[in-house]
C-alpha cells in the first residue's frame, strides 16, 4: 500500500512539474481586441488586434443560455463532467472510423478543441497526444466556465473572425443576447467549417448546417418543438455589418486589448453621429463639427462627437481638444465672477457707446451701439463695448487667473504686458472641451469639474462661482432669442445658452445648460482658415438645440438665489448726456466726389482727435469740427476720438461726380 502510494504521488508530482515546465500558451487568447463600451455595457467601438482580426473576450455571461445547449449539445455532450477527454466519445468514433473506412465524427471534446485554438499543430498522432495533455492541464487550471470562454473567444467563424462575439457583430450587427434561436444555431454551425458555410456566400450549405444543430439540440431537449420548427423556417439572413464605431475620438485613446467602460450613452451617441453627420452635409466640404455632452450630477460625459468622418474635414482629429478662440462664449463667466466680486451688479447701467479703453476701440458685432442698457441686457445682447467696462473694472489679469484655477487656461498670444482687455471678447485660446465644462459650472451651484468618461472615475469639483451668481447669468441667458428658424422657449424656460463667433468667422460656438445636462458645440474649418457667413447664432445654436431634443425634458430650469446685498454700482462707462458722437456725417452717408466735407462732432471732452481710414488728419484741437477733403470716390471711415478715449465711428461713401 505505501509502495502504491509513494508511486502516485510520484505520478502526481511528475505532472504538476511537468505542468509547471510547460505551461499552456495562452498568449492568443490573451491578444484580444480592445473593445469601449457604453455605461450599460453595449459596445460603442473596437479595434482589431494584429493582422486585422476580430477577436473579442467573450465569457458565457456574453452569450444566451441557449447557445450554449446548442453548443454543448452539437460538440461536447458531456462537457460538464469529462476531465478534459472524454473516452466514450473516443471510443465511439475509433468503432465508426473501424466500420465506415473514414472519420465519421470526431472524439474531441470542447477542451481539446481550445488546445488546437490556442496551438494550431497539424493533425498527427503526435498532435492528438498532445492534444491529450493540455486538455488535462486545461481543466485543472480553469473552470469548466473558463474554458467555455476560451472558445467562445477564439472560435473561427470565416475569414478575419474569432470568437461568438465578433461573429455575432459582424454577421447580424447585434451582440449574442439579441440573437434568436435561428441565428444562435448557425453561430453554432459556422465553426466546423466556416469557410465553407459562410452564410454570404453559400447560404444554402449555411441552412443545412444550421438545421442539423436545430434537429441535435430539439433532440437533446435543448430546444423545444415549436421553436426548432419556427428557426427551421427563417432563411439565413446573415450578412458583413461594419464593426461598432461609436465615439471613435474618445475610443482610440484607448490602447491594447482591455474592455474599457464608460459613462457613454450607445444610443444617445448614435443619434448625436447621425445629427452631426446631418449638420455638416450643409457646411462647406472641408468644415467641420464637435460636439460634448455633459451631465450636470456628476460631470460625466454622456455624449462625445470629436468630428465627423471624412478626409477633406480632417475626420480624424478630435476637435473637442483643438484650440480654437471662443469669441463672446466666454462672456458668462465674466459677468458671474464680476458679480461675484461686487464689481457689477445685473442692474448695473453701462453705456453702449463708442469709447476708447487706453488705445483699444472695440466695436460691436453688427458696428451698432444700443446706448444705455443693463449690465443683464449688455450680456443678454452680447454687446462687446460693455463687455470691454466689465473686464477693465474686475481686471484682465484676474479673469484669466480665475479661468486657469478653474482647469481652462486661457492659451494667450505673446505679449510684454500680459492679458488685456480683448480677452473679453474671447482673444486667447481654449477648447470645446473646456468651455463646456466651464458651462457647466452655470447650470447648479456654481462649481466645475473635469469632465470624466471612464466609467468608475469620479469628478472631482472644486469653486468657481457662487451659486447665486451661477444663477444669475443662468436667468440672464434663458432669456436669449431663439435663432433663426427655432421655436421660442416654453414657459418657464428649459435651457439657457450663449453663442460666440470669434474673429474673422473662424469659430462658430454655442454653450447651453438645462437642469440636467450642457451642451458645448464648435463649427469651423480644423485648419482655421475662415467659414465665411457662419456664426454662433446661426450655426452652432441650432445644432445645440437639435442636440438638446436627443434628451429627456430636463423641466424647468433651477431657480436662481439673490446675489447678496452689495453696494449699489449706478453706472459704468460715459453717461449718455454728454457722450462723444458724430453730428456729420451720419454712418452710411453717401456724398458726391469733388468737394470739401465738415466733419462735426458733439458732446465728450476736448481737445478732439479725427481720423481717416485710421489715419490722423489735420484738424484744430480746440473745435468740434474740421474740414476734409476725400481724395477720389470710395468708402471711408471717419473717427473722432476725445481726450478721454471715447470714439464716435461712421462710415461713408464718396460716389463718383
Amino acid at each position: 500500500m505505501r509502495r502504491a502510494a509513494r508511486a502516485l504521488a510520484l505520478l502526481v508530482g511528475g505532472v504538476v512539474a511537468l505542468d509547471r515546465a510547460l505551461p499552456p500558451d495562452l498568449s492568443r487568447a490573451q491578444e484580444v481586441s480592445a473593445e469601449v463600451t457604453d455605461r450599460d455595457g453595449a459596445t460603442l467601438s473596437v479595434f482589431p488586434v494584429a493582422g486585422g482580426v476580430w477577436r473579442l473576450r467573450t465569457t458565457i455571461e456574453d452569450v444566451p443560455p441557449a447557445f450554449v445547449a446548442m453548443l454543448l449539445a452539437r460538440e461536447d455532450a458531456r462537457f460538464r463532467w469529462h476531465p478534459g477527454v472524454d473516452p466514450l466519445a473516443l471510443a465511439r468514433a475509433t468503432a465508426q472510423a473501424v466500420v465506415h473506412g473514414r472519420v465519421v465524427s470526431g472524439g474531441s471534446t470542447i477542451t481539446m478543441q481550445v488546445v488546437r485554438l490556442l496551438e494550431p499543430r497539424p493533425r498527427t498522432l503526435v498532435s492528438k497526444a498532445v492534444e491529450f495533455v493540455r486538455a488535462v492541464q486545461l481543466e485543472a487550471r480553469f473552470t469548466k466556465d473558463e474554458i467555455l470562454g476560451l472558445w467562445l473567444t477564439l472560435a473561427p467563424f470565416g475569414g478575419n473572425l474569432e470568437g461568438v462575439r465578433a461573429a455575432s457583430l459582424a454577421l447580424f450587427g447585434r451582440p449574442p443576447m439579441g440573437l434568436d434561436p435561428a441565428e444562435l444555431a448557425l453561430l453554432v454551425a459556422l465553426p466546423q467549417r466556416p469557410s465553407a458555410l459562410r452564410p454570404d456566400r453559400f447560404p444554402e450549405r449555411a441552412a443545412a448546417a444550421r438545421d442539423r444543430v436545430l434537429e441535435i439540440a430539439e433532440a437533446a431537449g435543448a430546444l423545444s418543438p415549436r421553436a426548432a420548427a419556427g428557426a427551421r423556417a427563417r432563411p439565413v439572413e446573415a450578412g458583413r455589418h461594419a464593426m461598432p464605431r461609436l465615439a471613435w475620438h474618445l475610443a482610440a485613446r484607448e490602447a491594447g486589448g482591455r474592455r474599457v467602460a464608460t459613462t457613454l450613452e450607445a444610443p444617445l451617441q448614435a443619434a448625436l453621429e447621425r445629427l452631426g453627420a446631418e449638420t455638416a452635409a450643409t457646411l462647406d466640404e472641408r468644415a467641420n463639427l464637435a460636439v460634448v455632452v455633459l451631465r450636470n450630477a456628476d460631470r460625466t460625459i454622456a455624449a462625445h462627437l470629436g468630428a465627423v468622418p471624412g478626409e477633406a474635414r480632417a475626420g480624424t482629429l478630435d476637435l473637442t481638444r483643438a484650440v480654437r478662440s471662443p469669441g463672446s462664449a466666454f462672456k458668462p463667466f465674466l459677468y458671474a465672477l464680476a458679480f461675484d466680486a461686487g464689481a457689477v451688479r445685473p442692474e448695473t447701467r453701462i453705456a453702449d457707446l463708442p469709447r476708447r479703453f487706453d488705445g483699444y476701440a472695440p466695436e460691436n458685432f453688427d458696428r451698432g451701439f444700443a446706448g444705455d442698457v443693463t449690465a443683464a441686457e449688455a450680456l443678454r445682447l452680447s454687446l462687446n463695448l460693455p463687455a470691454v467696462a466689465v473686464a477693465e473694472t474686475f481686471g484682465p489679469l484676474a479673469f484669466v487667473a480665475a479661468l486657469g484655477r478653474a482647469g481652462a487656461p486661457p492659451r494667450l498670444p505673446p505679449a510684454d504686458a500680459g492679458p488685456g482687455l480683448p480677452v473679453a471678447l474671447g482673444g486667447f485660446g481654449t477648447t470645446l472641451q473646456e468651455a463646456t465644462a466651464l458651462a457647466a459650472a452655470l447650470a447648479d451651484d456654481g462649481s466645475v469639474a473635469t469632465p470624466v468618461w471612464r466609467a468608475g472615475e469620479t469628478a472631482v469639483r472644486q469653486p468657481f462661482l457662487s451659486r447665486a451668481a451661477a444663477g444669475a447669468v443662468r436667468a440672464i441667458l434663458a432669456g436669449s432669442t431663439p435663432p433663426p428658424g427655432m421655436p421660442p422657449q416654453p414657459h418657464p424656460p428649459r435651457i439657457a445658452w450663449k453663442t460666440g463667433t470669434s474673429w474673422g468667422h473662424r469659430d462658430a460656438w454655442a454653450l447651453g445648460v438645462s437642469a440636467t445636462h450642457t451642451v458645448g458645440v464648435w463649427v469651423g474649418r480644423p485648419d482655421g482658415t475662415p467659414l465665411p457667413g457662419r456664426t454662433g447664432r446661426e450655426t452652432a445654436a441650432p445644432l445645440m438645440l437639435r442636440v438638446f431634443a436627443l434628451l429627456p425634458d430636463p423641466g424647468p430650469l433651477p431657480e436662481a438665489p439673490p446675489l447678496p446685498s452689495a453696494p449699489a454700482l449706478a453706472r459704468l462707462g460715459p453717461t449718455s448726456a454728454d457722450r462723444l458722437r458724430l453730428i456729420f456725417p451720419p454712418d452710411g452717408a453717401a456724398l458726391a466726389a469733388g468737394g470739401v466735407v465738415t466733419l462735426r462732432a458733439a458732446g465728450g471732452q476736448r481737445p478732439l482727435t479725427w481720423l481717416v481710414d485710421g489715419a490722423p488728419i489735420a484738424s484744430v484741437r480746440h473745435r468740434r469740427d474740421t474740414a476734409w477733403r476725400p481724395p477720389g470716390p470710395g468708402f471711408y471711415r471717419i473717427t473722432v476720438v476725445d481726450a478721454e478715449g471715447a470714439a464716435a465711428v461712421a462710415e461713408l461713401r464718396v460716389r463718383s461726380p
